[in-house]
């Protein structure tokens, strides 16, 4: 017999956007869709057309995704039919294949929330999951506070859950709202919803982490029959986030009894990308990965010296549950650069560079990134300074220009409107094919977003690189981030920059120092530099 399918629901960019502190751009909405594509997710939810500008923007410029686009809304609101409710009607206009409706199925929230009776509540899921099916589109019904409601009326909890099953509804999903259902809870409710009637093959679960359990949750409904797990990358989410897809999708794959009863659409060579897309969401929020994270944290393979180490030179076995390789993890052991060299090559082979196993410039490369590392780099989310990296240390990078000096000031002055305006002004002297060239700029805008000693610099250099200028023109820089990576007086600041150029290519770049100036120039040179060795342009 086949192995069972297990579907993945992905809704990062929604649920994971109310983390505290995090709001996606439109652009870091597109590049997550696509790393969540790349990945084999099922579905990948967008987010609530209507709710916001950026959400109602992302729909209407979606990536193409393998994965089914979905948008999230409710259901119809009290007083009005379902082809009459204007909310509704913009969840269905964003023009996805599926929709995923939330409604009520605790009485408590009916009756408090809503203010309605319990029959209305009913008759208004039936009628907005009928009409998202009559519209041609895969609907989802999120059975919201579901195993609260349970335990206070399963018979209304199940009433609501049948209504949208036989309206059409593809999936159902029980919804653990609050967070504070437990393991054997939810693997039993879950198992008495479905003798109830309504299908495994046709159930799914979100839970929430308030109390440390929604892995531990979301694993329990799908020992108990429910065949589409939801959750977040990095299980991100309101209060205490989302069941962690970065730990639920390795276990489904690797872990028995998952492993070798179901399967998802993550194959296995997606799956190596696992602590790259994980370390890659972090990078795109400004923070630091958690290192103690399962299957992807830095030190979720890492062994101190001692009885740990020497048992796992004999057989690793011995102190790991699962191959690090497996989730593009790597083992660390001090003292010894052996553990990351077949991670290494992958890097490298990602980038286009083809290095022999037995090349001593492996070790080269590994010791140079683990010294940049301990000084506050960080290449998991900056591909492009770390091929330029190990080009540099493989002879393989040419030096298109040399940097003679530069030097940027800022002031604070009233303009000609007499208001008060920050400008910065930047100084860059370059040495291109043996002619020193000196770039100046200026840099103010009105609204005070483009006057930065970054900005200034940024345009000081881009400005004459004489031979090198037609393949940098149509180069700008996208996002800029700024993160200390240890405090005090001697803190040390790292930047990441994101870089675009008129294909569409858009690549990241790192630059490490205890003054902001000298990082971000240290990346805005590996931004120019591996442009220019991208487009082949030719050495001096």
């Amino acid at each position: 017999m086949g192995r069972e399918r297990i579907y993945i629901y992905d809704t990062t960019l929604r649920d994971g956007q109310q983390t505290w502190g995090v709001r996606f751009s439109l652009g870091e909405k597109r590049r997550i869709a696509r790393m969540l594509d790349a990945l084999g997710v099922d579905y990948i939810e967008g987010g609530w057309p209507g709710a916001n500008p950026t959400d109602s923007a992302f729909f209407a410029a979606a990536p193409e995704t393998r994965a089914r686009m979905v948008a999230f809304g409710m259901t119809k609101r009290a007083g009005r039919s379902a082809e009459n409710d204007d909310v509704l009607a913009e969840v269905l206009n964003a023009g996805t294949g599926a929709v995923c409706l939330v409604g009520k199925t605790h009485d408590f929230h009916v009756k408090r929330a809503l203010g309605i009776s319990l029959e209305e509540n009913i008759g208004n899921i039936r009628a907005s999951v009928a009409h998202v099916v009559a519209a041609g589109r895969e609907a989802l019904f999120d059975a919201e506070h579901f195993f609260d409601g349970w335990k206070a009326d399963p018979d209304y909890a199940i009433a609501c859950c049948r209504a949208a099953c036989e309206a059409g509804a593809r999936w159902v999903v029980l919804c653990d709202t609050n967070g504070g259902t437990l393991p054997g809870e939810i693997g039993r409710i879950t198992a008495e919803v479905i003798a109830a009637g309504i299908p495994g093959s046709h159930l799914g679960i979100h839970t929430h982490d308030d109390t440390g359990n929604a892995v531990a949750n979301t694993l329990a409904a799908v020992d108990a029959g429910a065949r589409q797990i939801q959750g977040t990358l990095n299980g991100l989410g309101e209060r205490c986030g989302n069941a962690d897809l970065v730990s639920l999708i390795p276990t489904l794959l690797l872990k028995e009894p998952y492993a070798g009863r179901f399967e998802t659409g993550v194959s296995r060579e997606a799956l190596a990308g696992l602590t790259r897309t994980s370390r890659m969401l972090d990078e795109i929020l400004n923070r630091v990965p958690e290192k103690s994270a399962p299957y992807v944290g830095a030190s979720a393979f890492a062994h101190k010296a001692g009885l740990h180490a020497s048992a796992i030179l004999k057989d690793p076995a011995t102190y790991e549950h699962v191959d690090p390789a497996l989730v593009g993890n790597a083992r660390i052991i001090p003292m010894s650069n052996q553990a990351g060299q077949s991670n290494l090559r992958r890097r490298l082979a990602e980038a286009g560079i083809e290095v022999k196993k037995d090349d001593p410039a492996l070790a080269r490369i590994l010791e140079s990134v683990k010294q940049r590392e301990s000084q506050g780099y960080s290449y998991d989310g900056a591909q492009a300074s770390f091929e330029l990296l190990a080009r540099r240390e493989l002879g393989l990078l040419p030096v298109f220009f040399e940097v003679k000096r530069y030097k940027v000031t800022v002031e604070r002055r009233k303009n000609r409107h007499d208001r008060m305006r920050s400008f910065s002004e930047a100084v860059v002297v370059v040495k291109v094919a043996g002619e020193k060239k000196l770039s100046v700029s200026e840099s103010l805008d009105a609204q005070g977003n483009d006057c930065g000693p970054v900005n200034a610099l940024a345009r000081a250099l881009a400005k004459d690189l004489g031979p090198y200028q037609c393949y940098i023109d149509d180069m700008r820089l996208v996002d800029f981030k700024v993160r200390i990576t240890d405090g005090g007086t001697d803190a040390v600041t790292c930047v990441t920059i994101d870089s675009e150029d008129g294909q569409g290519r858009v690549w990241s770049t790192v630059g490490v120092s205890a003054n902001i100036v000298d990082a971000s120039f240290e990346a805005l040179l590996d931004a120019i530099n591996w442009k220019l060795l991208r487009d082949g342009a030719p050495e001096p």
